[in-house]
């Protein structure tokens, strides 16, 4: 028996056969094995649960549904003193402001059956706190009786957004600046007051309340353009009575 033959040429290189480590693709997840809460993070950093977002007064709403009055007592309590202040600025007699607004806050409850959840909470119960302010004030003209009590809610209603400016003032400003502050807040109260019923709702809803152009478009029940122009005629009428106390020039607001 011949010995084999040796293979000519250089001798070949070991075979090396390289294995992927398994990755959660190659992996099955069952469903005891999957966490709905897990979320992708860095490589080398753990990755945390994902916080939802809720929305407490949807939730609120949904058992008021059920038939639980005290969800809706919660409600009030939320949003009592935002409504009050937005009825304040239509209806200048405070006798009338607290009757208003309950009157208000009754139709949202006997309407809440029917609501969809189709806009946000707050702006449909403001939707229902201007037309009921609405026609409160279509009663004040039919009967334009001005109580001294709503002589005196103008002035308090004034003083407490005075107030408010001097609160946001700093310990360090002296007697001038604070009250140059007093001026300005007194000013601005005066010319939103001067403003008619549409640019007033329109301006209040922006700049006190925050509202976006699209919720005062639907609070108020009109185009957003004609939100942008009423919030635009109102910051301008605003500007020309700040004028001669900034010493802005024409053109500019504040």
């Amino acid at each position: 028996m011949s010995p084999p033959r040796r293979p000519s040429g250089p001798p070949s290189e070991p075979e090396v056969v390289i294995t992927a480590a398994p990755t959660m693709a190659d992996q099955p997840v069952s469903a005891e094995s999957f966490d709905p809460s897990a979320t992708v993070g860095v490589e080398g950093q753990e990755a945390g649960p994902v916080t939802p977002i809720v929305d407490v007064d949807a939730l609120l709403v949904e058992r008021v549904q059920r038939g639980d009055q005290r969800a809706f007592e919660m409600l009030v309590v939320k949003y009592e003193r935002r409504i009050q202040r937005l009825i304040a600025r239509m209806v200048r007699d405070v006798d009338l402001v607290e009757d208003i607004a309950q009157e208000a806050f009754i139709r949202a409850y006997r309407a809440l059956p029917n609501f969809r959840g189709e806009s946000a909470f707050y702006t449909w119960l403001y939707r229902i706190a201007v037309n009921t302010a609405k026609k409160a004030l279509i009663g004040l003209r039919r009967d334009p009786l001005v109580t001294e009590s709503s002589r005196a809610g103008a002035a308090d209603g004034d003083d407490m957004d005075t107030s408010r400016v001097e609160n946001e003032l700093t310990t360090g400003e002296n007697p001038e600046s604070l009250m140059a502050s007093r001026q300005i807040a007194s000013t601005v109260n005066a010319a939103i007051e001067a403003l008619s019923e549409d640019l007033r709702q329109a301006i209040t809803l922006r700049e006190i309340e925050g509202l976006s152009y699209e919720e005062i478009s639907e609070v108020m029940g009109c185009p957003i353009g004609t939100v942008r122009s009423r919030i635009f005629r109102a910051r301008d009428a605003i500007a020309q009575r700040l004028r001669p106390l900034l010493d802005t020039k024409d053109g500019d607001r504040w």
